[in-house]
């Protein structure tokens, strides 16, 4: 072996060694992004009527729009962080998501965030073209007729059609009303128990009137 095939060894190894050190800084930096999305990253603050879904709850959601909003599709979350940090969990290239929260703490998302006050349901950014999702999940944060009323109105903005719609039970006649939802089998739970009956609403056929089987 020459001089000459040494000095290609040793830039080999050199060049190696640093490929390696890329190579581990990208997967810290990729690991502390999915640290984000996992569901409770960000606490629930109960002032602001937070309360996060189980992360089963989150999966099946997440799972639900996927498969509705179909390949290139775009699903917007309306108060329901949970449901957007999972589908940030299963994102694949082949949809994209947005979430609209009025806590800003979830600025930490970047694009994907945008602020959002039911207060004011059609001050929204510009970027967000009416009947530009192809799905819209929202989970309004409190159980009254104005915040639901105000909801649907950003709701019907957005979507190109279809609605998945979480909330109590006792809104069911006026979700039916504003957003010709129907009540599914399946019950979505929190890390917390709530006193209120939870359900799920759609407006179209739903996989979620599949119970799910503990």
């Amino acid at each position: 072996m020459n001089d000459s095939d040494d000095d290609d060894t040793q830039l080999s190894a050199h060049t190696l060694a640093a490929l390696q050190e890329f190579y581990l800084d990208q997967q810290k930096k990729q690991c502390a992004e999915c640290s984000n999305y996992f569901v409770g990253s960000v606490a629930e603050d109960w002032q602001l009527s937070q309360f996060w879904y189980s992360d089963e709850t989150a999966q099946r959601l997440a799972q639900e729009a996927i498969e509705v909003a179909g390949s290139g599709g775009r699903i917007a979350c309306i108060s329901v962080p949970s449901v957007y940090q999972k589908l940030k969990q299963l994102w694949n290239e082949e949809f994209s998501t947005i979430l609209l929260e009025y806590d800003r703490r979830f600025s930490i998302y970047g694009k994907d965030f945008f602020f959002y006050d039911y207060n004011n349901p059609l001050n929204l950014h510009e970027d967000l073209q009416p009947h530009s999702c192809d799905l819209v999940i929202t989970d309004p944060p409190y159980l009254s007729d104005e915040c639901l009323s105000k909801v649907a109105l950003t709701v019907k903005y957005l979507t190109k059609g279809k609605i998945l719609l979480c909330t109590g039970a006792v809104m069911e006649d006026l979700a039916a009303k504003l957003l010709s939802v129907k009540m599914c089998k399946f019950l979505p739970k929190h890390n917390k128990n709530l006193a209120n009956g939870f359900c799920c609403y759609t407006n179209y056929t739903s996989g979620l009137d599949i119970p799910t089987i503990n």
